[in-house]
């Protein structure tokens, strides 16, 4: 069951500009490079894999506000905010050079997103059907794993006028400078759900939850 609030627009914090840049059909996006090295260590001592390590981390940053939880019911113009958002990564099979997507419920518990995704994972590989089913899935984000490149800049367009408030989300393979892993992220919201401070506060909070989890 997918539950959510609607929000009050005349109490909501941002409605001056949410107006404002709904109207725009603005988005905005970033990429900057994070510092993985603890990360990546952690998971090695402690035989897990990085990457579901890292969704995790992502996905519980992403859910520790109601600004990243957002959506736009279109059937009855409403701004509404998601109790959770789940995470929608992608499986690639090198044999048709071809991606699917495989849903993962959010848990706050670690060892449960753990088991959860790394079975999702297995599930995936069996199948090379696409699958996306946004109409039973509302509230999933997109979390894409670029494995082939450790890029500087990616750019994710969607048709104009549409209302789309979930983060969409990138990153590529890390790669050592100056001593330190370091790997890109890009991150797109909506402007107007999102200015450059909340986009900076992803990145933000994600060092912040990759400190506290490996200590």
């Amino acid at each position: 069951m997918v539950n959510y609030k609607v929000i009050n627009m005349n109490e909501y914090y941002r409605k001056d500009v949410f107006r404002h840049f709904a109207q725009t059909k603005c988005s905005i996006s970033t990429t900057a490079r994070i510092d993985v090295q603890t990360l990546y260590d952690y998971s090695k001592k402690t035989n897990t894999k990085f990457y579901i390590n890292f969704l995790y981390l992502l996905s519980k940053t992403l859910n520790s506000r109601e600004d990243y939880r957002l959506a736009w019911l279109h059937q009855t113009n409403q701004l509404i905010v998601y109790d959770k958002i789940n995470p929608t990564q992608y499986i690639f099979h090198e044999d048709t050079e071809t991606c699917t997507p495989v849903y993962t419920v959010y848990d706050q518990d670690y060892k449960k997103f753990y088991k959860n995704a790394s079975k999702d994972i297995e599930i995936a590989k069996k199948t090379h059907g696409y699958g996306l089913d946004m109409l039973n899935h509302p509230n999933w984000f997109d979390a894409s794993y670029m494995s082939w490149i450790s890029y500087d800049s990616l750019n994710v367009e969607l048709p104009d006028g549409y209302l789309y408030f979930m983060p969409i989300v990138n990153w590529g393979r890390y790669r050592e400078e100056n001593g330190k892993l370091v790997m890109p992220l890009t991150v797109r919201l909506n402007h107007a759900s999102a200015d450059g401070y909340l986009l900076a506060q992803v990145y933000r909070i994600l060092e912040k939850e990759i400190k506290e989890f490996c200590k």
